[in-house]
């Protein structure tokens, strides 16, 4: 007895029919503008194996956005560490500038406080003998002196004892004065004379400069003497007889006698 195949409609379509389909179906959704990514896994578990991911762009664009954001946290955190480094290099330069600054202010005003002291060290009057004090009175009389008075007074001295310039000035004359023995006699700086009589030694020179209580000899008695003592005069002009009061004249510079 003799068979046929059925063709009736509950006859399902063969494995080759239900392919074509699936091929024209993925064709369709393609043409349409749809991405076939639903019909590719399908394909694929047709054909058998697993089903490849299929690479849409969206990947891509998400890798490229996640790399895109490192990037600019990268470039934003240089920023700020070169920001950083900028402001802690200004501040460094700040701090040093300030800080020579102060040492200059200091050095400025240390040079000020030298030059203020040594022009107080310069224009100071002393007594010419450390602690003496006046024996025989200016104006005095006696026939001792060939004016028939004393043009100047005399400071207790022993002989030796040390004697210096009252303020600062120029040696005019050192050496031998006739009746004052061994003499010095100083141009002061405000332009009057002193003059130091009897010394025993004389120790500058003609023409040298010096400042007050630099040592210009040792007391003695030379000359017209009766004894050690410092012979000491003021005057107005370098020769003899124009004498001022030796300690008004002290007094006038600050000096207690």
């Amino acid at each position: 007895m003799a068979f046929t195949r059925a063709t009736g409609k509950h006859r399902g379509p063969s494995r080759l029919s239900r392919k074509r389909a699936g091929a024209a179906s993925v064709a369709a959704i393609a043409t349409t503008g749809v991405i076939g990514t639903l019909a590719s896994p399908a394909l694929a578990a047709e054909a058998g194996g697993p089903a490849p991911v299929e690479d849409t762009g969206l990947t891509q664009a998400v890798a490229a956005d996640s790399l895109a954001e490192q990037i600019g946290a990268q470039a934003d955190a240089q920023q700020q560490e070169a920001a950083l480094a900028a402001a802690q290099e200004k501040a460094e330069a700040e701090a040093k500038r300030r800080a020579e600054l102060r040492v200059k202010a200091a050095r400025d005003a240390a040079e000020r406080a030298a030059r203020e002291a040594e022009r107080k060290r310069l224009t100071t009057y002393t007594l010419p003998v450390a602690g003496s004090y006046v024996s025989t009175a200016y104006r005095a009389g006696s026939g001792l002196w060939s004016s028939g008075s004393h043009t100047g007074v005399d400071f207790h001295a022993a002989s030796g004892t040390k004697v210096v310039a009252v303020g600062m000035g120029t040696v005019v004359e050192a050496g031998w004065g006739g009746a004052y023995g061994n003499n010095v006699v100083i141009r002061m700086h405000d332009g009057t004379y002193t003059q130091y009589g009897h010394l025993s030694s004389v120790s500058v020179s003609a023409g040298q400069q010096v400042t007050p209580g630099q040592q210009i000899g040792l007391a003695g008695s030379t000359g017209n003497s009766t004894g050690p003592h410092l012979h000491f005069e003021a005057r107005t002009g370098q020769d003899y007889g124009s004498d001022i009061d030796p300690i008004a004249y002290l007094r006038s510079h600050g000096v207690r006698a």
